[in-house]
């Protein structure tokens, strides 16, 4: 048995017979998840209580970010960084293509303008050389948003650099890559979401992704103005910090209509009851249940990646010489570095395994076939119906297109067991011998 079937809790199937069907993506559920939730459920907190802050605790330090704030979802972490970096009407904010549409909606929900940059054919990611083509011609762009697209790290430093070129704000969207990393221009390994270039970055815990939750998402920050503004705007832009407080203490204790003014001065205290809503927030709070599973999932989520790592090894070696297939998954890429086109270590997360093929349509017809649910990631957002009412159009972006067309996204989690990878490379090779 290889090292990633010892995350199993029942053993793999041993030959490679159609098995039942294979999802693209995939939670696992332990028993200690199991016990972890149980506790909550017979505690005296269902919601804003003490896991939720160990939940984030554990996390910035996983990270290695200062600060974490639990929220909702990953598209409720996205709206939260807008409002606090003050995406407002008239601003603009670049981002990728190929991502899920919250990465783009979230700058719309503030009102401003998504302006996408193309793909890096070789990488999948943001292009940073479209990137500033976009921020040399426009000066009414105040952020970018960043994706690791399928568990590879983006080049944050690079991004920082060019951020603080335009005056420019980043949020790392890393929700395909907890635990992934980049190596910078220094050697250092910068983990995902850490906050050392990115003024934010937000994770996801849907059921497919690395740390499972049921709902949740989690933003990181070093910054802890920011930080300060998420935890108000995230439970309705109220406060109970008394040093924030900004009416008297007299109406807070409604002794304003006490005729007696010595009985108003001498109020020194505030009333336990008081609470003051700042600021126009939302109902973005995660459940302590949620949490709870949470911290269950992020003990072991670093074997997670190591059975990741060996699974995407194996598709790796079946897939490198076959010429009907092209397959970007390694774990280097060339970078230029002080002149030199360097090899660079990628902590590749693995949350999606992706290759392009020809025949997309007729490969994915086949795995269905064979119980095997292939998935797409993404269709363009540019030509979502929305984003083309907005004015963008086919041609666009043709790396991006490109890609499109021929990328299909194979079964990815941990749990996958041989005899089902070896199935899903069986079939693969069968519909392109045949």
């Amino acid at each position: 048995m290889s090292k990633r079937n010892n995350y199993l809790e029942q053993e793999p199937k041993a030959n490679s017979q159609q098995p039942s069907a294979i999802p693209y993506g995939k939670q696992n559920i332990t028993q200690d998840d199991i016990d972890a939730v149980v506790e909550v459920l017979r505690s005296d907190y269902l919601t804003q209580g003490p896991k939720v802050k160990e939940f984030e605790e554990a996390f910035a330090e996983y990270v290695g970010s200062e600060y974490a704030v639990a929220v909702s979802n990953g598209t409720a972490a996205l709206h939260l960084n807008c409002i606090v970096l003050g995406v407002k009407p008239g601003d603009k904010v670049i981002t990728t293509p190929i991502t899920f549409a919250a990465s783009a909606n979230c700058v719309r929900y503030c009102g401003g303008e998504v302006v996408f940059a193309d793909i890096n054919p070789e990488t999948y990611l943001l292009d940073i050389d479209e990137v500033r083509k976009q921020l040399e011609a426009d000066d009414d762009i105040v952020g970018i948003i960043p994706v690791d697209f399928a568990g590879r790290c983006v080049d944050m430093e690079s991004f920082r650099q060019l951020a603080d070129e335009f005056d420019c704000w980043i949020i790392e969207d890393a929700c395909h890559a907890p635990g992934g990393f980049f190596e910078n221009k220094g050697g250092e390994i910068v983990r995902a979401g850490s906050g050392r270039y990115a003024d934010l970055a937000i994770f996801s815990f849907h059921p497919v992704k690395h740390i499972a939750s049921g709902e949740g998402g989690m933003i990181t920050t070093n910054d802890k103005e920011l930080y300060e503004k998420l935890l108000e705007l995230r439970t309705h832009g109220i406060t109970k910090d008394s040093a924030k407080f900004q009416n008297e203490k007299q109406f807070a204790a409604s002794q304003l209509r006490d005729s007696n003014i010595e009985n108003r001065k001498s109020n020194s205290e505030w009333p336990g009851w008081y609470m003051e809503m700042q600021a126009l927030g939302y109902n973005y709070r995660i459940s302590d249940i949620n949490c709870a599973l949470g911290l269950s999932q992020l003990k072991r989520a670093d074997e997670g990646l190591r059975n990741r790592h060996e699974i995407a090894s194996c598709y790796y070696e079946a897939f490198k010489n076959l010429p009907q297939i092209t397959d970007r998954n390694s774990q280097f890429e060339l970078r230029t570095s002080n002149f030199e086109l360097r090899k660079t270590k990628i902590g590749h997360a693995h949350h999606l395994y992706i290759i392009e093929v020809e025949d997309r349509l007729g490969l994915y017809n086949h795995l269905r076939e064979n119980n095997i649910f292939a998935q797409i990631h993404y269709i363009p957002c540019h030509l979502m119906p929305y984003y083309r009412e907005l004015g963008w159009k086919y041609g666009d972006m043709p790396n991006a297109e490109n890609y499109y067309s021929g990328c299909i996204s194979l079964p990815m989690y941990p749990t996958l067991s041989e005899g089902e990878q070896d199935f899903i490379i069986e079939a693969i090779d069968k519909f392109l011998n045949v």
